[in-house]
């Protein structure tokens, strides 16, 4: 699956929600998890919430889309887009908002926001990595 364009979008590189939608409906798994997801997706449109791109992520890496997973994956997210952005504030709520699902990033406040965005960024491909046996 080409999830290259959710993913820019998610990590707050210049993509558009429209464009990662249309890229997400584009390229579909026959994977019978997200066939739900991507109906969502179609009848929401960009009115969906991140944690649906999230979720069909983790599904289609053969994770289970659990509430903390989705959490972690979608605070992980913030916090790369946040540093990118060079947005402290964002940055800051995220922390405080997701500290339970991030407590093996090392995001102290006096964190360099490059290494701190690199980190999480690593953190999120791990978190997304296709397990053993997941579907495609």
């Amino acid at each position: 699956m080409g999830f290259e364009t959710v993913d820019r979008y998610l990590l707050g590189e210049p993509v558009s929600k429209a464009a990662a939608l249309e890229a997400a409906l584009a390229e579909r798994s026959d994977a019978p998890a997200a066939a739900a997801f991507y109906r969502a997706l179609e009848a929401v449109g960009v009115r969906a919430a991140d944690e649906a791109f999230i979720a069909l992520r983790l599904i289609l890496a053969g994770r289970p889309a659990s509430d903390e997973a989705v959490r972690r994956v979608r605070a992980l997210a913030a916090i790369a887009r946040a540093c990118a952005n060079g947005d402290r504030a964002g940055l800051k709520a995220t922390l405080r908002r997701d500290a339970a699902v991030l407590a093996d990033l090392d995001a102290g406040e006096a964190a360099d926001p490059a290494v701190l965005g690199a980190a999480a960024r690593a953190a999120y491909a791990r978190e997304l990595a296709p397990a053993e046996a997941g579907p495609r």
